[in-house]
């Protein structure tokens, strides 16, 4: 029993050092990325709060990796996940992906970088808080990974479902979806100041139900003085808001 429980703790030992080995280049590139003149102030003053290198550590992200990110608004994760991919790795980005087309693509560092047209548009209803996503098919397949950040709540449950269905088509087997969003009260109804938080059971459920296996969590972006009350974009809690980090996986089989 002695030699099994050792063996064991060897294999877990051995099994750590790797993992970190393996991310200690993807490190090294997200600190020199971090560091790029593409990046404005703005950008660098939410690298506290938004913790990237180990958000990206946690959803195992490697520079050999064919990756999608989803809805990458004003490119923040862009800028940093476009350079780490460039040399081994493939980066495309989907679903209004206009600004960093316009303003990233072409510049140093994300000449690879490709956006993925998916035949459908994005709509918001006169009168709704959430955008209409028709089916769509990303295009691409055996992907590694697809990675959105604080942008599940945009849309209602259809499209949200349309989105979790065309990230599972694309994956691989055993291929990653990494999910970032503000966190709403689990149960809480709709009403005037959480319209852009998720209920993160809630988001659980519903990327469960389009296939997918829930991983793990982060407390990356815990945080407990976030009442859960608020607009995420009150001064109170802007840039604090409680954020919950889920990874999920497509089946091997």
């Amino acid at each position: 029993m002695k030699t099994l429980c050792l063996a064991l703790t060897l294999l877990i030992s051995t099994n750590i050092t790797v993992a970190a080995e393996d991310f200690s280049t993807v490190k090294s590139k997200l600190e020199k990325a971090l560091k790029s003149d593409v990046r404005g102030d703005r950008d660098k003053a939410r690298d506290r709060n938004r913790r990237p290198i180990q958000t990206l550590e946690f959803f195992g992200l490697r520079d050999n990796m064919k990756i999608i990110e989803l809805l990458p608004g004003g490119g923040w994760y862009t800028k940093l996940l476009a350079p780490v991919m460039a040399e081994k790795g493939q980066f495309y980005v989907a679903i209004g992906t206009g600004g960093v087309e316009n303003t990233l693509f072409g510049k140093k560092g994300f000449e690879k970088a490709k956006a993925l047209k998916i035949g459908t548009s994005i709509n918001r209803p006169k009168g709704s808080r959430f955008y209409t996503l028709g089916k769509f098919d990303l295009g691409v397949n055996n992907i590694d990974m697809v990675l959105t950040f604080r942008n599940y709540h945009n849309f209602a449950k259809e499209g949200r479902m349309n989105m979790n269905r065309a990230v599972f088509a694309a994956l691989k087997p055993g291929g990653i979806y990494a999910v970032v969003d503000h966190t709403r009260r689990h149960m809480q109804d709709l009403n005037n100041e959480n319209g852009r938080r998720v209920d993160p059971v809630l988001a659980i459920k519903e990327i469960e139900s389009a296939g997918f296996e829930f991983v793990d969590y982060s407390k990356l972006h815990y945080r407990p003085d976030d009442e859960l009350r608020y607009e995420v974009g009150r001064k109170t809690v802007t840039g604090n808001t409680d954020r919950f980090t889920f990874k999920f996986r497509k089946p091997f089989k």
